[in-house]
């Protein structure tokens, strides 16, 4: 087993200066986008039924199908999706069987009914890499949002498993895994966070075909065709008790082998590309009295949040990010944690019945417990740290910088050896202070909306104008659920000049969009409004005292208190003017809202652009997401960006203040 930690820094997946051969090309994307574009160009096929959060991942792959899109070797792409996941599962294993380069995309409830096929996967030594969106698995009710309760239930079925922060990683992890497994002979799950990476667009660098068609090598090179009837093999056969036993232990030579495929893979990645993985990494750990310990998007969240305890509250903090579950890294995470005071481990479920602890709760403890006999291996040690453990964002519920901050709170009061966040509950810790831990300079956006408006989707085009035209970093997602369309929605957005670390909601914003009339009736949806920030709302009327005159006088207020600006616009009215199919009347009025974006905040400025190249690359964008519709729609949602910025008005201070 590897023993190096690598130790994160603040640019995100061991970021260098110095230049590498394939650094990436930069765009924005979404976890699901980014692991389509590495599956689309060295694979063959994929068999799936993907479901939420997985779909459009499936539906990527699918598309990149249906418009004749071949592999980086030439070979036309093969999507099938049979009756059920199982099915898909079933599917993949014949491909590969057949020598074939294949992938699936699946989630939660997907993933636990393919389990019978995955152990005869791995069992047959099939190299396939399988794509999850983690998502929480449907128990007391359904949830479509971020768990890791699937993945941890098939953690026994000899797949390697790792785990993406973001959607660079899913990228590039995926192809990584892809790497592995063919030296290996052993599948993997490639995991994000559903929803949380799968759906939330970022800065991201593509990498580049060339680096991809040299880091695996052509399928026909890499993988054997165990049906060939000229080289037979024996596999999948029934073996009683005199051979049963020694098939199965004989397979550990197998998995022997992936600890140096996976080192190799790593090796090789940051060599060409300049970005460093391992099997865990850790982020001022060094000299930390107290570590935070994790999976997945909220690791980053802990990243930002030790900054600040450290630099603000001069708490020895630091946290440490596990990409490998499986094979898992055993003598690596003793060796990073065993010098500290005390850690806590967080997972994405709940599991009350193991007394011990959730699975990577169980798993840590077991290698501490080896390490202080001097076991399997393991260095001894002569004591350990305390070990604390809690349940944290369960169906995507917000895991905030203050949530963070209560466990190390919780930690240095030795307090709950088991607590959640997150929600009111006697086992919940309580939150003391939430600061605001975006970038420096970072503009943020909160809206509110409801489900058919076409507000996700505005929020998506402008996270790639802020990315791929005035050249930000910029992280965009939405908050809904299953039942979305026709119901209350939320999007978020941030733009700034560094990686945003904090996925989630966001509660200090610059501007407040009011999609939704109803909403400035409902709750407090100026809540975190920054002094001087901007509301920018639909209204039918047309004159701006009439739109003051109905705003609630608590809401009044609060614009007054904080100085802030208020326009409007009737994006209803210009998007039914505007569309030229019927159908997309309701949902054009979303992409009005870009029109507004351009003119209330300082980026089309300050790029130094004139208006027709701003508009170029509006346009750039908006053919990304609809031009499968036709240039008329194209055109048409270009029409309602340009007379939301002209028809834009403000509710002057004079009114405001009368």
């Amino acid at each position: 087993m590897a023993t190096e930690v690598i130790e994160q820094t603040s640019e995100g997946a061991g970021s260098d200066e110095q230049k590498f051969e394939y650094p990436g090309t930069p765009t924005t994307c979404d976890g699901a986008e980014a692991v389509v574009w590495i599956e689309t160009h060295i694979s063959q096929g994929s068999g799936a039924y993907p479901i939420t959060s997985s779909t459009t991942m499936g539906s990527g792959f699918n598309a990149a199908v249906m418009n004749g899109r071949p592999n980086l070797w030439g070979e036309e792409l093969i999507f099938v999706e049979p009756e059920s996941e199982h099915s898909a599962a079933t599917f993949c294993e014949g491909f590969a069987a057949a020598g074939g380069r294949v992938t699936n995309f699946t989630s939660g409830q997907g993933l636990v009914l393919m389990k019978e096929v995955l152990y005869t996967i791995s069992g047959k030594r099939l190299p396939v890499v399988f794509n999850i969106g983690a998502r929480a698995l449907t128990s007391h009710s359904l949830n479509v949002h971020a768990g890791h309760d699937d993945v941890m239930s098939v953690a026994d079925c000899g797949w390697g498993i790792t785990f993406a922060r973001n959607a660079q990683e899913a990228g590039d992890l995926c192809l990584i895994c892809r790497r592995a497994a063919e030296a290996s002979f052993t599948p993997f799950l490639n995991v994000q966070d559903g929803f949380l990476t799968t759906h939330t667009v970022e800065s991201v660098n593509l990498i580049e075909p060339e680096f991809m068609k040299d880091f695996v090598g052509s399928p026909s090179d890499k993988l054997t065709n165990i049906m060939d009837v000229n080289n037979p093999v024996m596999s999948g056969v029934v073996q009683n008790q005199d051979s049963y036993m020694k098939g199965k232990i004989a397979q550990r030579a197998y998995y022997n082998m992936l600890d140096p495929a996976l080192r190799d893979a790593f090796d090789e990645f940051y060599r060409k590309t300049g970005r460093k993985y391992d099997f865990v990494s850790g982020y001022r750990c060094e000299d930390a009295d107290y570590i935070l310990v994790g999976l997945g998007s909220y690791m980053e969240t802990a990243q930002t949040t030790v900054d600040y305890l450290r630099d603000e509250l001069g708490i020895k903090a630091g946290c440490l990010n596990i990409y490998v579950f499986r094979p898992f890294p055993a003598e690596v995470l003793v060796e990073a944690l065993k010098d500290c005071k005390a850690f806590t481990i967080i997972e994405r479920m709940d599991d009350p019945l193991s007394t011990t602890g959730n699975h990577l709760t169980r798993e840590i403890k077991a290698a501490f417990c080896d390490a202080m006999n001097g076991q399997n291996g393991m260095t001894k040690i002569d004591s350990m740290p305390r070990i604390f453990h809690g349940a944290a964002g369960l169906g995507s519920r917000d895991v905030r910088p203050g949530d963070i901050i209560s466990m190390f709170n919780n930690m240095i009061a030795d307090g709950e050896d088991y607590f959640c966040i997150g929600i009111k509950h006697h086992l919940a810790l309580e939150i003391a202070e939430d600061p605001d831990l975006r970038p420096s300079g970072a503009f943020s956006m909160r809206g509110h909306s409801v489900g058919g408006f076409g507000s996700v989707t505005t929020n998506k085009v402008i996270a790639t104008i802020g990315g791929q035209v005035f050249g930000k970093d910029v992280q965009a997602y939405p908050k809904y659920g299953s039942e979305k369309k026709g119901l209350p929605t939320t999007y978020y957005l941030t733009i700034a000049d560094s990686h945003i670390y904090s996925h989630s909601e966001l509660e200090y914003v610059d501007l407040i969009v009011l999609n939704d009339t109803n909403s400035i009736f409902q709750g407090n949806p100026l809540k975190g409004m920054v002094d001087g920030g901007a509301i920018f709302m639909q209204s039918h009327f047309d004159n701006p005292a009439d739109v003051w005159e109905r705003i609630p006088d608590e809401h009044k207020e609060t614009i007054r208190n904080q100085n802030l600006r208020l326009y409007f616009a009737d994006m209803v009215s210009i998007a039914r003017e505007v569309a030229s199919v019927a159908d997309l009347e309701m949902r054009m009025q979303g992409i009005v809202l870009l029109g507004a974006f351009l003119k209330l905040t300082p980026y089309a400025k300050s790029s130094g652009m004139d208006d027709e190249e701003v508009y170029a690359g509006v346009e750039k964008a908006l053919r990304k997401y609809f031009g499968k519709r036709g240039e008329q729609v194209v055109q048409d949602n270009l029409t309602c960006v340009k007379r939301g910025f002209s028809e834009m008005q403000e509710v002057t201070a004079d009114i405001i203040n009368a």
